[in-house]
């Protein structure tokens, strides 16, 4: 029993590392994929640029979000501020618990976001006109990203208040 806890702070960091690297790997995959589209089309027509520009910058919100994440459990850990104190396991699992929600739905909705951006720049460029329309595909993907989001910060939030 006393190894287990004294993974509990090792467990709780994991938790925020995933939470800050799984959607900052699947928002540079989402990025990537878009700015290659947008640059086709900037090739084509400059004037797009900053309506492509936005498109591209969409997928890029998960890596903040998991950022987030990784900052708001670092600092109910004590982390931040330098005056970390030992963390049950049972918490540690709990805090590693709280970040996934973020962790993997922002790694997921992120690469998927870039690819409704790189459909909705393929709209753009064939008629842009209808760039309303062609932001309403990627942002309909940022709904779960929220979603999961709101549901790390209130379940990191909870653990903090826990004696276990």
């Amino acid at each position: 029993m006393n190894f287990f806890n004294s993974l509990g702070l090792p467990l709780a960091l994991l938790g925020a590392a995933l939470a800050a690297l799984l959607p900052g790997i699947g928002s540079a995959i989402g990025v990537g994929k878009t700015g290659q589209a947008a640059a086709g089309v900037v090739a084509e027509d400059p004037s797009q640029f900053g309506k492509v520009l936005v498109l591209q910058l969409l997928p890029g919100t998960q890596g903040i979000y998991g950022l987030l994440i990784a900052f708001i459990a670092l600092s109910q850990m004590g982390i931040l501020g330098g005056g970390a104190a030992a963390i049950s396991g049972a918490k540690g699992l709990l805090y590693l618990a709280a970040c996934l929600p973020m962790a993997l739905v922002g790694y997921y909705s992120a690469i998927n976001q870039g690819n409704a951006a790189v459909a909705s720049i393929g709209l753009e460029a064939k008629r842009p006109d209808q760039f309303g329309k062609a932001m309403i595909f990627p942002a309909m993907v940022e709904t779960y990203a929220i979603l999961a989001l709101l549901v790390s910060i209130l379940a990191i939030s909870g653990v903090g208040g826990l004696n276990v």
